[in-house]
């Protein structure tokens, strides 16, 4: 005898089924890709031959720096606009710099002499703003380090590396980054532009960080590896796992990207998603750097200033950071909340908000470098 259902019961069965037809599964976001067989890079590198020692800071403070030439990558300044290049002539010491397009002057050699006339050049917008498209190596370290320091000499305040890279050595790439770290940049990553494997902790680096181009992290791969063995070469590794944790929590990065980069096949990529970035440590602005200049001006303005001024800056926020594209109503609108913050104050007026009469973007605006 055929058994029938009751309405509630065939009802309570279709509920349960979410619906009463064929059901589609629903696709989680692909975050392993696989990188091509015969791809250059089959992970984050490790090891192989010694790479020099970075120069010395005091021996950088002179003039007689060792020849240098950038080999891994394309580097070009572009500071903006500089009415001396406007008619078009080639910027050239001893063929160190080649002329691009106007605002954009190609990194060739890296000794003092080329890189005081290029960098010099952003003197006078004092805005430096160096893009780097390559592998990390040695001369990229070279490279950031020697830029610091002409922008250092010639007091140029505003720092933005705009970076796409495939990776490279971990070493370089933790040296790399303790020369951004030491020089306040801004890290950038294109929307057209990736930030793979090594790449990742000059990311960790970085003063503010901004990403719109695509972040991903796989295994460290042991150049010239001896080991026959899966203990053996755990073993090689584990000294630089070690340093490489100590870098990430130094910079305020989460350890987890080390564990990443001991877990994810070479030949895979583990694509991260924004908010990964933001939980890692890897998207806005630095924890440490942030906790650092916290520090110092809560101990040259006080505590009470520091607090007025995070409270200003949620106030702007609200009030004045969504008023649109029209910089002149944001002005005025901060301009309207310092006298109830008790700005500018009189012990800092320097620190004090708005003290240059410029609205700070929002911090989602990418630093307003486009």
């Amino acid at each position: 005898m055929p058994v029938t259902l009751k309405p509630w019961l065939f009802i309570a069965l279709c509920v349960g089924l979410l619906a009463c037809g064929p059901q589609v599964p629903v696709q989680a976001p692909q975050t392993v890709i696989d990188l091509p067989a015969n791809g250059e890079i089959g992970g984050a590198l490790s090891g192989g031959p010694e790479t020099p020692v970075a120069l010395e800071t005091d021996y950088l403070d002179g003039t007689d720096w060792p020849a240098a030439e950038l080999a891994s990558g394309d580097a070009y300044l572009d500071c903006g606009a500089r009415p001396e290049l406007d008619e078009g002539r080639i910027v050239d010491a001893a063929d160190a710099v080649e002329w691009v397009e106007p605002g954009n002057v190609l990194l060739k050699d890296l000794s003092f002499a080329a890189l005081e006339q290029a960098v010099g050049t952003c003197a006078a917008s004092n805005r430096l703003r160096l893009h780097y498209s390559g592998k990390i190596a040695t001369d990229f370290t070279t490279l950031m380090e020697r830029v610091a320091k002409i922008a250092t000499r010639k007091q140029i305040d505003e720092r933005v590396l705009d970076i796409d890279s495939a990776g490279g050595h971990v070493e370089d790439a933790m040296k790399s980054g303790d020369a951004i770290g030491a020089s306040r940049w801004t890290v950038r990553v294109s929307p057209d532009a990736n930030c793979h494997s090594a790449c990742v902790l000059i990311l960790a680096a970085g003063d503010h960080r901004d990403i719109a181009g695509r972040v991903g992290v796989h295994r460290m791969l042991r150049v010239g590896s001896a080991a026959t063995t899966r203990a053996e070469l755990t073993q090689e590794l584990r000294e630089v796992y070690a340093q490489m944790k100590d870098y990430l929590e130094r910079n305020g990065a989460a350890v987890t990207i080390a564990d990443l980069m001991m877990t994810v096949p070479n030949r895979k990529l583990r694509m991260l998603t924004r908010e990964e970035l933001m939980e890692y440590g890897l998207e806005g602005a630095n924890a440490v750097q942030d906790d650092l200049e916290r520090i110092q001006l809560a101990r040259k303005c006080g505590d009470d200033f520091v607090r007025r001024k995070d409270d200003y800056d949620r106030a702007f926020t609200r009030q004045c950071a969504n008023i649109g594209q029209d910089l002149e109503a944001k002005q005025s609108c901060g301009l309207e909340l310092l006298e109830g913050f008790g700005f500018p104050d009189d012990k800092c007026p320097v620190e004090s908000p708005l003290s240059q009469q410029e609205v700070k973007p929002a911090a989602t605006d990418q630093a307003g470098l486009e």
